[in-house]
């Protein structure tokens, strides 16, 4: 087993924040996914007509989330060995699959790895949706200007859904802790 940290969950769980502080703590790289998720997709040969179907505006967001599995599993089993002993944060969408063949692969890419961690706030669905939720409408807010209800609606499927308790090894509900306390937490049980 390498000591790669991996951090999943929903949009708005906190991993990003917690990463990089848990980095700077123990002295390991900080490595976010979502910046390095383009050139694995790229490497794929479906993917310049999958960005042209996703510009044409012919599907919605909650459709276009399943065109993005097999390259979101992809980018797992690429960068999980090109980044050993790291902290790595994956994008919410990097921890989730519908479809077996593709939550086994990942799953695969994972099995190196001693600590992948689930940040939630709580153990409750309904409560965990509804925090992240709020958090993530106010982000939307801020950046779109706007809140776009099916991004709310494919967070709450992020938070109910199976595949991340499964690829998880531990699960940290963070409540109303820090950044600073998650990290806290996260060193004691690693």
């Amino acid at each position: 087993m390498d000591t790669t940290i991996v951090l999943i969950g929903p949009m708005c769980a906190g991993k990003s924040s917690t990463a990089k502080i848990l980095a700077e703590r123990l002295g390991r790289q900080y490595v976010d996914l979502d910046e390095l998720r383009w050139a694995y997709y790229r490497e794929l040969d479906a993917y310049e007509e999958l960005v042209a179907l996703l510009k044409s505006g012919e599907i919605g967001l909650l459709e276009q989330y399943n065109y993005w599995k097999p390259f979101e599993a992809h980018a797992v089993e690429r960068v999980v060995p090109e980044h050993p002993n790291c902290v790595l944060d994956f994008g919410a969408g990097h921890g989730v699959y519908e479809d077996e063949a593709l939550l086994a692969r990942v799953q695969q890419a994972l099995s190196t790895v001693a600590h992948v961690i689930l940040l939630l706030p709580a153990p409750d669905v309904v409560e965990a949706t509804a925090v992240l939720n709020t958090r993530f409408a106010r982000l939307l807010q801020e950046v779109a200007g706007t809140v776009n209800p099916d991004a709310l609606r494919l967070n709450e499927h992020f938070v109910k859904h199976p595949s991340s308790r499964r690829l998880a090894t531990q699960v940290i509900f963070t409540g109303d802790k820090t950044p600073e306390e998650v990290c806290d937490e996260i060193v004691k049980r690693i």
